[in-house]
């Protein structure tokens, strides 16, 4: 299970690099500054769920590749920017950050799963590590308030998301089932919300 684990959080990490890569793109960062977005939007949502549920030390920093996919990711994205620049880059953002929080929800469920973390943990796991990088990106680029605490189902879909996991669970189901189910919940929950602008409701 660990080693699914592993190669899912991998894939995660670089989609939500990848956002981070785009939107410094989109805010004419240098080749520094979108290297370091991509990274800390790539592993920020990973090391504050493996510092809440004790995987110390935490992925990111026992394991190279975490790091090296956001770099290379970074990289990538400068010497590519004139072709990124004639896309969407809001709509594909949007996207994007969508598979990743359908991903990223998966993985930090399941992985406190693994770590024998009770009911409430495990929905504070895949939370934290579905909307970490999104926010730590909007704080970065001065969008306040972030995504996360303004926009459609965002948060919402990937508690909602945890849940599942943790019901699938439960019955038996596979971490490969349960990943590919979740996943897909959360984000065509999250397009849905954003299509028909589905909001919880406001002060």
């Amino acid at each position: 299970m660990l080693l699914t684990i592993l190669i899912l959080d991998l894939i995660g990490t670089f989609i939500f690099a990848l956002t981070g890569a785009i939107k410094g793109i989109d805010k004419k960062l240098d080749i520094f500054g979108i290297t370091v977005l991509a990274s800390v939007v790539g592993v920020g949502g990973g090391i504050f769920r493996d510092c809440c549920i004790g995987a110390l030390p935490v992925a990111a920093f026992t394991n190279q590749y975490y790091l090296i996919i956001c770099i290379l990711t970074g990289i990538f994205c400068f010497i590519v920017n004139k072709y990124i620049k004639k896309i969407h880059i809001d709509k594909t953002i949007i996207y994007l950050d969508a598979i990743g929080l359908g991903v990223f929800t998966s993985l930090g469920s399941l992985k406190a799963i693994s770590y024998g973390v009770p009911f409430i943990g495990i929905l504070i796991s895949g939370v934290f590590t579905a909307v970490g990088g999104g926010l730590i990106r909007d704080v970065l680029t001065n969008e306040l308030p972030p995504t996360v605490l303004k926009t459609d189902l965002y948060a919402t879909a990937s508690l909602l998301g945890g849940i599942i996991c943790y019901i699938m669970n439960c019955f038996g189901y596979s971490t490969n089932v349960i990943f590919i189910i979740v996943s897909l919940f959360v984000f065509v929950l999250r397009i849905f919300a954003i299509k028909f602008k589905l909001q919880l409701p406001r002060a």
